[in-house]
């Protein structure tokens, strides 16, 4: 299976690398931006059946390696067609 992990800061956390993309689009001339957020994105193969199971192993890896859950939230979602 394919899954797409999305890992952003919360929105009550300062995000500097945002801040510098949204003055550097402000400076290019993008009036009309309100504000930019920076994340990651992190795509893997995980041999496996949806379900309850499959869902809490993944929850499990983007809690305890992929993001920070102070400071980060995340969602996943699933290609089933990326077998």
């Amino acid at each position: 299976m394919k899954v797409t992990v999305f890992v952003t800061p919360k929105k009550n956390v300062l995000d500097p690398q945002g801040a510098a993309v949204a003055h550097a689009m402000t400076s290019l001339g993008f009036k009309n931006l309100k504000s930019a957020r920076m994340g990651k994105v992190i795509e893997l193969e995980i041999d496996g059946v949806p379900g309850d199971e499959f869902n809490a192993a993944v929850d499990r890896i983007c809690e305890d390696l992929l993001s920070n859950p102070v400071i980060e939230d995340y969602r996943w979602t699933l290609d089933e067609a990326g077998r």
